[in-house]
């Protein structure tokens, strides 16, 4: 087999979230093609399964699929998500949204925060979240859809979902083999190499039995069956910069009878931080940790001592490299999930880079067979998301003023990429953000964080001081009223849930 041979099946080995996100999307080009996808999952292999957050992208995925977004929230205990509360991370005792929608909206041309600074200096004494929707309805416990109020003058809701991985993976098991996915169970015993091209042409499972293909679509895991164990391809590791390696998780019943925050809650401990990614009728718990700062036991302690409720399972320990394979694409396998790269939920972006890279997978693809522009097209896309998105998660670590642990001095001391303390040093002169090419995090998002851990801005864009005061602050005023009128006329969170998606028995 060699670059350019018709694809005519397709092998997927690995089930769980990333399997069946990609056998969900593949399916489709089963259509007027005669294309055969068979994924090859075991039961005896446990997936990960504590990715139970997710972004807005995510919430177009299933739109994308046609699924129905009521049937899906009820089959997985799903519950909204508007953003993510971060606890103690700028220093002990903080708080603050990263919210999913933007801090107001342009004003000529300039940045809500720009012309926010500037009234703050004339003394308008408003917080920023005050004019975001998402915020301020995240904080009193509120949500609605934006069809719900229907109406052009008042702002937008930007949400996503919290789900239950496992159950998830089933629903999309079930769609995909409706439409043709065909599922093996059984161990890859072998794997099966063109001597010449160095490309797979068969895997070999543990009953003897051989599985064809001329692309493979390696969703292994951490384990990389394909990417890594057979084609050797490499990893980089970026520990030096993100330098947590373990987690424990742990999911619990709410036993306070309280109603679901429409929020994720990260809150920042003396070695790591805990996740709280409320569903329907239970906690997804978890606890990422520095196993050079802190003990499995002393982890595991933490983490029982902070959940609202008694565990619902055993306590599930992982290991992990932050960091993500020197290709993603090699030959003809395509790594997606754990099998591509890790980097820790702290902004749930695991489900969304399986979603981006079947994404660019399906735009890619010609089953006239694979090129090797499309390979590097599809690596130097993927790397630039992956640096970007590390870069963002390294800034919750180092924009800290905490100085309670010797992991907190490392983080705040350690030196970070160059296009982060650019990205920083920018934003303490005069709070410019730069979004650069089509990267994941938006200004809000960049500032929020800076922001709420105590990155000050300096000063703001001289543009920003050319607007009439008297007309900026009534506009602004006017911003605030249609926030606080939305927000008072939604429904608490798990109100809605039991009239909209209750989740199935």
């Amino acid at each position: 087999m060699k670059h350019g041979t018709p694809i005519k099946r397709i092998v997927i080995v690995g089930g769980g979230t990333a399997g069946w996100m990609a056998a969900a999307v593949l399916s489709r080009l089963r259509v007027n093609n005669r294309l055969e996808i068979t994924l090859v999952e075991s039961e005896a292999i446990g997936t990960v399964g504590v990715g139970e957050a997710t972004i807005p992208p995510f919430v177009e995925f299933n739109q994308l699929l046609e699924i129905d977004e009521r049937e899906l929230l009820a089959a997985v205990q799903g519950s909204f998500k508007l953003g993510i509360q971060f606890v103690n991370w700028g220093k002990l005792g903080d708080s603050y949204i990263h919210p999913f929608g933007a801090y107001g909206y342009q004003i000529g041309g300039i940045s809500f925060h720009q012309i926010w600074h500037r009234l703050r200096n004339e003394g308008d004494r408003r917080p920023i979240q005050v004019f975001n929707v998402e915020t301020m309805a995240a904080h009193f416990g509120r949500f609605a859809r934006t069809q719900d109020y229907a109406r052009d003058d008042l702002p937008p809701v930007n949400y996503a979902y919290h789900l239950d991985a496992g159950r998830y993976a089933r629903f999309l098991r079930k769609y995909a083999e409706k439409r043709g996915v065909v599922r093996m169970e059984g161990q890859i015993a072998d794997v099966r190499l063109d001597p010449e091209s160095g490309f797979i042409t068969s895997v070999q499972l543990q009953s003897g039995e051989e599985l064809e293909g001329e692309l493979f679509v390696d969703c292994s895991g951490f384990r990389g069956l394909l990417i890594e164990k057979a084609l050797k391809t490499g990893y980089e590791d970026w520990s030096k910069f993100l330098p947590c390696d373990r987690a424990v998780a742990l999911p619990c019943l709410r036993e306070d009878g309280s109603q679901a925050p429409p929020y994720t809650r990260a809150t920042a401990h003396s070695a790591g931080w805990q996740w709280q990614v409320p569903l329907q009728h239970r906690n997804g718990n978890g606890h990422v940790y520095c196993s050079s700062f802190m003990n499995d036991d002393e982890a595991l302690d933490i983490l029982v001592n902070n959940i609202a409720g008694k565990p619902g399972a055993d306590p599930n320990f992982l290991r992990f490299t932050t960091g993500r394979r020197k290709k993603f694409w090699n030959k003809n396998v395509v790594a997606l999930g754990l099998a591509a790269g890790f980097m820790e939920p702290l902004e749930s972006t695991s489900i969304h880079l399986i979603n981006t890279g079947i994404n660019k997978l399906v735009a890619l693809l010609s089953l006239d067979g694979i090129t090797q522009t499309q390979e590097d097209a599809f690596n130097r896309l993927t790397g630039k998301e992956y640096a970007r998105i590390r870069d963002f998660l390294i800034l919750h670590y180092n924009a800290t003023s905490r100085t309670d642990s010797e992991f907190w001095d490392h983080c705040r001391t350690m030196t970070v990429p160059d296009t982060l303390a650019e990205k920083t040093e920018l934003f303490r002169m005069n709070g410019q953000i730069f979004r650069e090419e089509d990267e994941l995090f938006t200004e809000t998002s960049w500032a929020a964080v800076m922001m709420g851990q105590g990155v000050v801005m300096g000063g703001h864009s001289a543009v920003a001081d050319t607007f009439d005061s008297s007309t900026t602050r009534r506009e602004f005023d006017e911003m605030e009223k249609s926030i606080r009128y939305v927000v008072e006329r939604m429904p608490m969170h798990g109100d809605y849930l039991s009239r909209y998606c209750p989740a199935r028995a």
